[in-house]
């Protein structure tokens, strides 16, 4: 048998990780929601940032509303992503969590007449995966909204997961973007070189 390319290693992974994911424990997932929660609340990247960017989850992602509306609360400049044409996204401003409509696959996301957020002003980025590794390997779903939009941020990249869907075997693509931190409910690995934060959590 040939040996699998990284891209079809990351079909077979996705198929994978949702199964795991829909077989999660429902409490687990609260309580791990939580803590992660307090974990990127807790960042000096999150605290003094004035530009917080952050995914809106969905079914079976991790529950970013608190985190969202944590910020609004404390007066930052909220962006969540709005994706606007295959695999191109950009960051929208909005006020509250009833600024969102569903909108591409079915995702909430604010309207076309909402601010932009430049990915220069954004001071921490807050994204999602499938799965991810402790080294910041990242699965994502497959479009590249993630990757084309983080290659245009310079402020701090974290990418959220629950311990029990991470693994180490996430193969690596040539356009995929390193991130800064990775966060579970357990525990921070910081990555990158970005100075941006002075925080808790395990190197």
């Amino acid at each position: 048998m040939e040996r699998c390319d990284a891209k079809e290693l990351k079909k077979i992974l996705r198929k994978e990780v949702r199964a795991k994911i829909e077989s999660l424990d429902p409490e687990y997932c609260i309580q791990a929601d939580r803590d992660i929660f307090k974990q990127v609340t807790e960042l000096e990247a999150y605290k003094q940032g004035k530009a917080i960017f952050c995914f809106v989850g969905t079914k079976g992602e991790i529950d970013t509303a608190p985190i969202i509306n944590h910020a609004l609360s404390l007066g930052k400049q909220v962006a969540v992503p709005k994706c606007r044409s295959k695999g191109i996204m950009d960051a929208r401003l909005i006020q509250s969590l009833s600024d969102l409509r569903v909108g591409f696959y079915g995702i909430m996301e604010p309207d076309e007449y909402a601010p932009c957020l430049g990915p220069e002003k954004v001071d921490l980025a807050i994204i999602p995966c499938l799965s991810c590794s402790s080294s910041g390997k990242r699965l994502g779903y497959g479009g590249g909204y993630y990757d084309r939009y983080l290659e245009h941020v310079t402020g701090l990249k974290a990418v959220i997961c629950r311990r029990q869907i991470m693994r180490d075997d996430i193969p690596v693509e040539d356009h995929d973007q390193d991130v800064d931190l990775v966060i579970c409910e357990e525990n921070i690995w910081r990555l990158g070189e970005n100075d941006l934060f002075v925080s808790g959590g395990n190197s």
